[in-house]
Order: C-alpha cells, then sequence, then structure tokens
C-alpha cells in the first residue's frame, strides 16, 4: 500500500553479486516500492550491473538497468569494432544474441527486425560493451517476488553476459555478419561515383511473407534478375564481383500490370537506405541514404511551406509560396512533402501512384481542354519531374501502373512481369509525345521557432509513441503513420529525442532547418545514437534526418519564425 511509495534508501556498505542476491532474499514479501533500493552499481564477476530505474508498482513501464562488460573479459577482437560501419554491425549482433538467450526470462533487450541499425540496447566503446535493458520486477500483487527477482538478475543475466563473451559466440557467424554489413555499405558508398540512385543485385529475394511480415517470403519468391541492358557490376570487400539491376539517377519509371512486383520492387528501395541482416534477401539491395519516400497526407498540418511550383492561384487568395493549413489536402500534402524533403536534403524521391494524389500527378490532354489552364491552380508532377532534375539534381523512382504520360520524361522504363524486371525503356519512348515542361523554384527555407518545439508537459519531458502511429512529444501527438521508412519502434522514440535535442540546444536558433539538422548530424558524430538519450531511460535508435524533418514538419505546435 502505501509503503511502496515511500522513498527506499539505497542499500550502502558492500554491493556485489553475491550481496544483491541476498537483499533480494531478504525483500521477499516486502511492499514493492522497497525494490527502489537496488538502484545503483552492482560489481559481478566479469561485468557491473547498474540499476538506473526502478518502476514504482507492478504496473508501472519496467525498470530499466545497464551492464558493462570491460573490454578484457569481452575479448572482442580490434577488427570487429575499430571502424564504425563493424562496430555497428557486431553490436547488433550481440544484441541478437542476447535477445535469444534471454528467451522465457523478464529481462528484456530491444534486439529489433530485419534492419541493422544504431540502438542504444547495445553499443561497443573501446572494447568494452554496454548493454541496456529491461525488466518487469516480480511481484506477488504489490509484494515483491524476490526469489525470481535473484533468479532473473543473478543467474539469468550473468548467464546471457557470458554468452555474449566473444571465446563464446559463433565467430565464423558473427564476422560473416559485420562482413555483409559492411558490403552494404561498400556498395552504398559506390553508387555516386556509379552514377547511380540504387542497385538491386541479382538472386535478391525482395517480397515479404505477409503484409505484416519484413521476413522473406520462402519457397515460391522469385530471385531477382537484372536485365542485360541494365545490368551493372560493383566489387565488393567480401562478396566479389557482384552484379545487378542499377537504378541510374534521373527519372525511372516502374510499371507493369497489378500484381506483378511494381511496388514490391519501389518498397524494397525505400528499405534499401537501411542495411539489412543476412538471410533477408534484401542484403545487397541499396539506395542513397537520401532516398525519401513521398505520398500524399491528407488532413496533415503544414505551417509556412513553399508549395508555389505545385500550386498557385488559389482561388481562396491563399499564398502558396508561404503555405499553411491546418487540414491539408491530398495535392497541398504531397506538394509540402516533396517540398520539405527537398528542404531537409534529399535528391531521391520515391513515389507509388497507388499513394499519391492523383490531379498532382498528372492531367491528360482532355481534361486539360475542359479546364483551362487558368482554371487549374496545380501543375502536375509530370510537367516539373524533368526540372527537378535538370536545374536541382534531384531523381526519381516512380512507380506507375494507370498513366502513359509519365513515358514522355522518363531515362528509363523497367516493367515487371510476374517479378521479373524487363527493359522497355525504347518502346516508351517510342509511344512517348513531346511535353513542354513547366519551372521548378527551389522551395523557400525556413527558420523554426525553437519556443514551439517543446518536448515538456506538466514540466516533465514527454516522449513516447503509441506502437508505430503516434509520437508523443510534450504535450502533442504527432501521428507518424505516412512516415514509412520509420522502420523500427526505437526510430520513433529516437526522432523525438532529435527533436528535443534540436530545440534545448539551441540548434534550430537563427538557423534554417537544414542547417541545424547537419549540425546535429556533426554533433552526433562518433557518439551515434547514445548522444540523443540525455536521461531518457528507455530504448531509442538513430533516425535519419528526413524522418526528423518529417516529424517535426507534422508537429501541430511548429511555428516558423521566418522563411528565406
Amino acid at each position: 500500500g502505501g509503503g511502496g511509495r515511500r522513498e527506499q534508501p539505497e542499500i550502502s556498505g558492500r554491493r556485489d553479486d553475491a550481496r544483491l542476491a541476498e537483499e533480494l532474499r531478504r525483500m521477499d514479501g516486502s511492499s514493492y516500492g522497497r525494490y527502489k533500493s537496488l538502484t545503483g552499481d552492482w560489481t559481478f564477476p566479469g561485468f557491473t550491473l547498474t540499476v538506473e530505474r526502478v518502476q514504482s508498482d507492478p504496473f508501472a513501464p519496467p525498470s530499466r538497468v545497464a551492464v558493462r562488460i570491460p573490454a578484457d573479459v569481452a575479448e572482442l577482437p580490434d577488427d570487429s569494432w575499430h571502424d564504425p560501419v563493424r562496430r555497428r554491425a557486431t553490436a547488433d549482433y550481440l544484441v541478437r544474441r542476447a535477445y535469444r538467450e534471454l528467451k522465457g526470462a523478464r529481462l528484456r533487450i530491444d534486439a529489433g527486425g530485419q534492419e541493422v541499425l544504431d540502438r542504444a540496447a547495445c553499443q561497443i566503446r573501446d572494447g568494452e560493451v554496454h548493454l541496456r535493458l529491461g525488466i518487469e520486477m516480480p511481484g506477488h500483487g504489490r509484494r515483491i517476488d524476490g526469489r525470481t527477482a535473484e533468479r532473473e538478475l543473478c543467474e539469468r543475466l550473468p548467464d546471457m553476459v557470458e554468452a555474449l563473451r566473444w571465446p563464446e559466440l559463433d565467430t565464423a557467424e558473427a564476422t560473416a555478419f559485420a562482413d555483409t554489413v559492411e558490403d552494404t555499405c561498400a556498395l552504398r558508398d559506390q553508387l555516386e561515383g556509379l552514377g547511380l540512385v540504387a542497385f538491386v543485385a541479382d538472386g535478391a529475394v525482395l517480397p515479404r511473407r505477409s503484409g505484416v511480415s519484413d521476413l522473406p517470403m520462402q519457397g515460391t519468391a522469385v530471385p531477382f534478375r537484372a536485365p542485360e541492358s541494365l545490368r551493372v557490376s560493383v566489387d565488393l570487400p567480401h562478396a566479389g564481383t557482384v552484379t545487378g539491376l542499377g537504378v541510374a539517377e534521373g527519372i525511372t519509371l516502374i510499371v507493369g500490370g497489378g500484381f506483378h512486383g511494381k511496388s514490391t520492387l519501389l518498397h524494397a528501395l525505400e528499405r534499401g537506405a537501411y542495411d539489412h541482416v543476412p538471410g533477408d534477401g534484401r542484403e545487397l539491395v541499396v539506395s542513397r541514404p537520401d532516398a525519401v519516400k513521398i505520398r500524399a497526407e491528407e488532413g496533415r498540418q503544414v505551417e509556412r511551406t513553399d508549395i508555389s511550383a505545385f500550386v498557385r492561384n488559389l482561388p481562396t487568395g491563399a499564398d502558396t509560396a508561404d503555405f499553411s493549413t491546418e487540414n491539408a489536402s491530398g495535392s497541398t500534402s504531397q506538394a509540402a512533402n516533396i517540398a520539405e524533403a527537398l528542404e531537409a536534403g534529399s535528391r531521391t524521391l520515391l513515389i507509388d501512384e497507388d499513394t499519391t494524389a492523383t490531379n498532382l500527378m498528372i492531367r491528360d490532354a482532355r481534361m486539360q481542354r475542359l479546364v483551362h489552364g487558368d482554371r487549374e491552380p496545380l501543375t502536375p508532377f509530370v510537367d516539373l519531374i524533368r526540372p527537378l532534375r535538370r536545374d536541382h539534381g534531384v531523381s526519381t523512382v516512380l512507380v506507375m501502373g494507370g498513366s502513359g504520360d509519365y513515358f514522355d520524361v522518363a531515362d528509363q522504363v523497367v516493367m515487371l512481369d510476374g517479378y521479373r524486371p524487363f527493359d522497355v525503356t525504347e518502346r516508351a519512348h517510342e509511344l512517348a509525345s513531346h511535353r513542354p515542361d513547366a519551372e521548378f523554384s527551389a522551395p523557400a527555407d525556413r527558420v523554426i521557432d525553437a519556443r514551439s518545439v517543446d518536448a515538456t508537459a506538466r514540466g516533465k519531458s514527454r516522449i513516447k509513441r503509441r506502437d508505430m502511429d503516434v509520437l508523443t512529444f510534450g504535450e502533442n501527438d504527432i501521428d507518424v503513420r505516412s512516415l514509412t521508412q520509420l522502420v523500427d519502434p526505437g526510430q520513433i522514440i529516437g526522432v523525438g529525442l532529435a527533436m528535443r535535442r534540436l530545440a534545448e540546444d539551441g540548434l534550430l536558433s537563427r538557423r534554417t532547418l537544414a542547417e541545424a539538422l547537419d549540425l546535429l548530424e556533426e554533433r552526433l558524430g562518433e557518439d551515434g545514437v547514445t548522444a540523443l538519450g540525455r536521461g531518457y531511460a528507455g530504448d531509442y535508435v538513430l533516425p535519419r534526418r528526413y524522418e526528423i524533418a518529417a516529424a517535426l514538419n507534422r508537429l501541430r505546435s511548429l511555428r516558423v519564425e521566418r522563411t528565406t
């Protein structure tokens, strides 16, 4: 009862594994609040356990603990962590091994899904292994279950730590895991020099097991094989020479009948901004790091965004060079999404017609004859896609199944037939007609009012998520469902932590949003994701700048000081 809410003094004197086991046995049956006395460091043979935060009752969010395994105990070879790419890969391998070791335990560790990401759950620093875990402290009602707690912290946890030592690992598997990630990064690094925005390796498995599973389809999946005319060879550190489809800079159209794999290919490119675990099927499917998926998003807020290249002369008289709305239409939301992606630094757009506003994508000749240009405020994307490329260096990969208008502007056309790609560029160009371009003026940059980006609610920092749908940031709920390149729940928290840092560290002050994002990336530097945490006790993962900007743009309290 009330005793559970009283602050408990920390345990003084000797604080080792034997003392912890003794204290947990002694607590058995006590009021739940007594668990709080465990806060602090405990020395175990071969590692240190830190109890960072203890839940107030059995129904509160799990308690948080950290584990530090010294370098001489972990025995990780230098080549597994000296390079930033291999360090991230080895940490990811270790956290997945820890997850397997903890099956059935109350201890939980954030191991992620198919992507290899920089996550706070496991970091390697100068050969030391740092782990962050959650634990639901066991209880019988509101009384302590000390025996179960002893088993979790004094038996299961040391067993897990022992299993993570390099001599206890399948070192060939661990090395191959890091090799795979290193190959992926090397491939992505070569894209720009090869004049490509993406690459899909021969033999890749793109289809997923189901609409709710990101695991590779088994059995019936058709391995990808590039058409000869678009096949490119690349040399990788471990895989050697690899061939596949090179998606060239410019305008690439992906066409084909329904259910033949168009959207599956685009989805793989969307995820190609991230590295994947061995066996995923998409390990050597990569896209430029700045690739951003664009879609319509009816109902979203837009705050002082320049959409004048797409929308002008609105009947309401609204200034589309400085456009704001609480409830965007499909076309204005898509226009804003493009402008904001460009503002954040993207030069690679990924678009699927199924999730776009049709009236922003095309206007055929008959509609133009019926609704004359001076009565139509929208300039369709098909008229802007070439000037975007020519004048601003923006490439677009576009899935289109319902309109041939884009044949007029495409540099290459890939047709999917039964998940097999064919180069139909020449035939598409034969069917194309001359189409005049519109002009595309770069959207104005914006300076954000940092006071409008407030992570506090009732005086306390409040950053949490609801599934993959909502980021709660201070007193605001941000709808992130349309940000499909948020691929891990921890990234949503990472976005919130990044927004908090932008505001509280003064990075937004007198800077454009792009400059603030540049500075944030620079400050993250070698520290990576942990530089975002600052007092946050839960799990979080490093997000991309594009999703940070996108969430910020959907913050209902956002205010723009000025545009430049």
